[in-house]
């Protein structure tokens, strides 16, 4: 899999966490509200951002297992709960104390590039990942949904990216540098040619195939003059994935990057899947 630093999940973190759909949010919070304890699978956790994002809502005792590829990001994982968490209560295991929420966390190290299954046993209540199914192949969305459907699990996916790009202002080489853009999302990285902006279509008819109830919400980050540093990041991001496709010249892309300075809006869709009645 494609990696992320912990510095650009930092950078992203706050743009995050206003984006998400707190209609979608709280009905993840309802679904535990009679449960003094709720076990949760974070898949592509990253710097632990999910955790940070959703714990609020969730029941005074959670257990999380935090799944990636990257050792460095469950180590930057690891220390950025430290900060956020009111106290440290264990170090082994790791458990944290925040918000009257006691969370016992597992860090593990999995490549899921084959598939899910691997970070899928023990007890699940929740399977829950943000910012990862547009990364991932249509066969491997697939796999994921009989996988989950096997299993009779939830899934709450935040934040996943529908291909909608407004930037402000206007340029006249928008359109063809979004096609570009999305041109290169569809790339593998790492599970077969990425589903990209179609990533949550996709999944949503996956589940439903396998008979679960599926709920869609837009989640869109709307960056303005405060977000300047995430602004920049993102144009220089585009702009080196358009280079990279060779289907736009290079001035043009200069030009258009020159101009990405102001605000946008990037479009996602969080989902919230509920097995089907009496599947657990």
């Amino acid at each position: 899999m494609s990696g992320f630093s912990a510095d650009w999940l930092d950078l992203r973190e706050g743009a995050d966490h206003r984006a998400r759909s707190v209609e979608l949010r709280d009905a993840v919070g309802a679904m535990f509200e009679a449960r003094s304890h709720v076990e949760i699978v974070d898949l592509a956790c990253g710097a632990g951002s999910n955790l940070r994002g959703l714990a609020s809502v969730l029941p005074a005792s959670q257990r999380w297992r935090l799944v990636d590829h990257d050792l460095a990001l469950l180590e930057a994982a690891r220390s950025r709960l430290a900060a956020w968490g009111d106290r440290v209560e264990s170090r082994v295991p790791f458990v944290i104390l925040h918000n009257g929420r006691r969370i016992l966390v597992e860090f593990r190290l999995a490549d899921l590039a084959s598939g899910a299954e691997a970070a899928l046993d023990g007890r699940i209540d929740l399977v829950t990942a943000a910012a990862f199914f547009d990364l991932v192949s249509p066969d491997w969305i697939a796999r994921f949904a009989r996988a989950l459907a096997t299993r009779g699990v939830p899934l709450y996916a935040a934040l996943t990216y529908d291909g909608d790009e407004r930037w402000t202002p206007a340029h006249a080489q928008d359109a063809a540098m979004l096609a570009a853009f999305h041109a290169h999302q569809g790339r593998d990285k790492g599970f077969g040619p990425a589903a990209g902006p179609r990533a949550a279509t996709i999944l949503r008819e996956a589940l439903e195939a396998q008979g679960y109830l599926v709920s869609r919400a837009a989640s869109p980050w709307r960056l303005g003059a405060d977000d300047a540093p995430l602004i920049d990041a993102l144009a220089d991001g585009a702009a080196q994935a358009v280079l990279q496709t060779g289907l736009s010249p290079a001035e043009t892309i200069g030009d258009w990057r020159a101009q990405r300075r102001s605000a946008c809006r990037i479009g996602h869709v969080d989902l919230l899947a509920r097995p089907p009645s009496g599947a657990r």
